[in-house]
């Protein structure tokens, strides 16, 4: 099977039809919360008291699922129209956010205490429009993402 992102653009890629298969086929269902489960482990975030998480291509909101079952508030963006369709149905708790996060993040400075990403951030790689850049893609995806992350002490063990 071919990587989808050798398929043409995520919006693309990630229509309707696509959309509802990832929200019915049981091996992406387990694939998608193992890595959303083990994501949420590496944060590390603090056991006492809920976080703000930022889900970077939340998709269908399988991911989202599992941080509000981890006792977080998230807000989720995707590129998709299609697959935030089906999150919307599926009636996930978090916020949902139509945006492609190549052009970066508008969020206040220290907004957020975390951020995962499951199967998305390899996109940034494609130029599938003409202004695309993969290398200044990137670097905005980072820098605003960086910017958009609370500081907080990393030498307590939160656990």
């Amino acid at each position: 099977m071919s990587r989808p992102e050798h398929s043409g653009p995520a919006e693309a890629y990630y229509n309707a039809e696509e959309a509802f298969k990832y929200t019915q086929n049981s091996r992406i269902i387990d694939i998608q919360t193992q890595m959303a489960e083990r994501a949420v482990e590496l944060m590390n975030l603090p056991k006492d008291q809920p976080s703000f998480i930022l889900d970077i291509g939340c998709g269908s909101g399988l991911s989202g699922e599992v941080l509000t079952e981890s006792g977080h508030e998230w807000v989720g963006m995707d590129i998709s129209g299609d697959m935030l369709d089906v999150a919307r149905e599926r009636e996930c708790s978090g916020s949902l956010v139509h945006h492609d996060m190549g052009d970066g993040f508008g969020f206040r400075p220290g907004t957020f205490d975390g951020a995962i990403s499951v199967s998305a951030v390899q996109w940034l790689l494609q130029a599938d429009k003409k202004w695309h850049n993969p290398r200044k893609r990137i670097r905005r995806f980072f820098d605003t993402l960086y910017t958009a992350m609370s500081r907080w002490d990393t030498s307590n063990d939160h656990t």
